[in-house]
């Protein structure tokens, strides 16, 4: 078998880029469309197969090595039977059927983007104009790729089809494959003149900026969804999707259990025996709570409507507020007297055995799940 860089009449150490004009030469003299001749056609033949062995790396390097250069692609042993497996039932695996091009567009990728909140924005949902940074549309070429005034040609290698047929002899005969053109990658054309803004891709990395309105009850972890606002595809394909994922951060005061909003109240141990009304500072502004006497440790009290609007419905969920009796450690003489006085008209009962709670927060995390 003739040496493939004789063939293509390049030298040992040629560069892809001379490797492929040399290919490219000769397919245009010895094309059978051109010189129908049968000599030309077996010329046609070594050449297109020098090629596909010497632009591949691989069987480049397999090949300089002195690897077995068969009529079954090289390599040694079956390999071959890959390419007659191609051409019988390549269109079902290989994906595309052949002859049909390539397109230059394709979908774009999608994106993601982090964005933090507060529980207020939770509660109220927000709006966000956010700087993504992503794949846009070139503006010079408006996708097409080529500098403005040109546009694609058709490869004078595949004539358009994005393929080249070949013939090799195998055990079974003459056995034609196919394989995407070498000269256009598969795409039925070529671009003389690549746009020199994108650089023939048709897009370019840009800043731009998403407005978005976040709904009111989403939490930490969650995705939402923007059809359609992430990259561009090459050559002015459509946009991939958008996806904004939820952080909320730690609030000092509530925190959230579902829909409703959970938050502890410390009383003094006279409002808790007297009863009080006490204003709040909630997330819609100031409400006021009233607090009934003898209020217990632990008792949780509920203000219907302050909580959060769950992410799909409408009625808020409620504020619990659950109690938390503040005992006093530092008493004056006269403080002590009074209590001590309190202790012994009341006939408060012995310190006894009950039920066993770990802490007050285990207490009121049981009631708020109960109550």
């Amino acid at each position: 078998m003739a040496d493939h860089y004789e063939v293509l009449g390049v030298a040992r150490d040629a560069t892809p880029d001379e490797i492929k004009k040399a290919y490219r030469r000769l397919a245009r003299e010895l094309h059978p469309d051109v010189n129908p001749g049968e000599d030309a056609s077996e010329r046609f033949k070594l050449v297109t197969h020098a090629y596909d062995v010497l632009s591949d790396p691989q069987q480049r390097a397999r090949y300089d090595m002195g690897g077995n250069d068969s009529p079954f692609g090289g390599g040694g042993g079956f390999g071959g039977f890959g390419d007659i497996f191609e051409t019988f039932f390549g269109a079902a695996a290989g994906g595309g059927r052949a002859g049909r091009p390539r397109s230059r567009r394709e979908r774009g990728q999608d994106a993601l983007v982090h964005v933090t909140l507060e529980l207020r924005d939770v509660v109220f949902g927000t709006h966000r104009d956010l700087d993504v940074d992503t794949a846009v549309l070139c503006e010079t070429c408006q996708g097409s790729c080529c500098q403005p005034g040109t546009s694609p040609v058709t490869c004078d290698i595949c004539h358009g089809s994005g393929h080249v047929q070949q013939t090799v002899r195998s055990l079974l005969g003459n056995v034609v494959t196919t394989h995407p053109c070498g000269s256009c990658q598969g795409y039925g054309t070529t671009i003389p003149y690549p746009c020199a803004t994108c650089q023939g891709q048709g897009r370019v990395r840009a800043r731009r900026t998403v407005s978005i309105d976040i709904p009111a009850g989403v939490e930490s972890g969650l995705r939402l969804q923007l059809p359609g606002s992430g990259e561009v595809g090459p050559a002015g394909g459509p946009h991939g999707d958008l996806y904004i994922e939820i952080d909320v951060t730690h609030h000092e005061v509530f925190s959230r259990e579902g829909d409703d909003l959970l938050a502890t109240l410390e009383v003094s141990m006279p409002d808790a025996i007297l009863g009080t009304t006490a204003t709040i500072d909630s997330l819609d502004g100031p409400v006021d709570l009233e607090i009934r006497p003898g209020v217990q440790a632990g008792d949780v009290l509920t203000i219907k409507g302050r909580g959060i609007t769950p992410l799909r419905g409408s009625q808020r969920g409620d504020l619990r507020v659950g109690v938390h009796v503040v005992t006093p450690t530092r008493l004056d003489a006269k403080e002590r007297a009074l209590i001590e006085d309190f202790a012994k008209k009341t006939k408060a009962p012995a310190p006894h055995l009950a039920e066993f709670h770990q802490g007050l927060f285990s207490k009121l995390r049981d009631r708020f799940r109960n109550g």
